[in-house]
């Protein structure tokens, strides 16, 4: 599988909000665990553990430099591959729904739907603050759904910022002036 999905582009739903989704290998209990379970999850976005609670808080740290072998060359706006979020459970509903705090105002919700022996998985990020944080979110998370697509179907991913950057150029076309 290629992780220049570019069928898979997300959309502006609503003002500041974004959604995508990817038709993964299921069953859907696998693909809950790669959003909950803390290895599972840094194989495709940040490790750190979560108290599946409502209200209970969560730590998620990036590592950049080994989300694919070759993780390819950072982008200059970034000055360390590690990052760090602190986050807090908004919805959780076992094993189809998983939200949480995204930055202090911004979330992200995960649905999970059963669709044969495949799982549809839909990411909607809202309330982003502007233009320019839609084009970088969605850049974000495209990249990293599309490793999630593949290490769920045992496919090789390399060089992570290289397709990071391709999508950024497309997100820039892609996401309107007044989204």
């Amino acid at each position: 599988m290629s992780i220049a999905a570019k069928d898979n582009f997300g959309k502006v739903i609503a003002p500041r909000v974004i959604e995508m989704q990817r038709l993964l290998p299921g069953p859907i209990e696998r693909i809950w665990d790669y959003l909950t379970k803390s290895d599972l999850r840094e194989q495709w976005l940040a490790s750190g553990e979560m108290d599946l609670k409502v209200g209970a808080p969560c730590d998620l740290v990036w590592h950049h430099d080994k989300t694919t072998t070759p993780p390819g060359k950072l982008p200059e706006t970034m000055t360390s591959p590690e990052s760090h979020l602190p986050s807090r459970i908004t919805a959780c509903d076992p094993p189809h729904k998983l939200g949480f705090m995204f930055w202090s105002d911004s979330e992200v919700i995960f649905e999970l739907k059963p669709a044969g022996d495949r799982v549809l998985l839909t990411l909607t990020h809202k309330n982003l603050p502007s233009r320019g944080m839609m084009v970088g979110v969605s850049t974000g998370w495209h990249a990293h759904l599309d490793v999630l697509a593949a290490r769920v179907s045992g496919e090789k991913i390399e060089n992570f910022w290289d397709h990071w950057r391709a999508y950024k150029v497309d997100y820039e076309s892609r996401i309107p002036a007044d989204a």
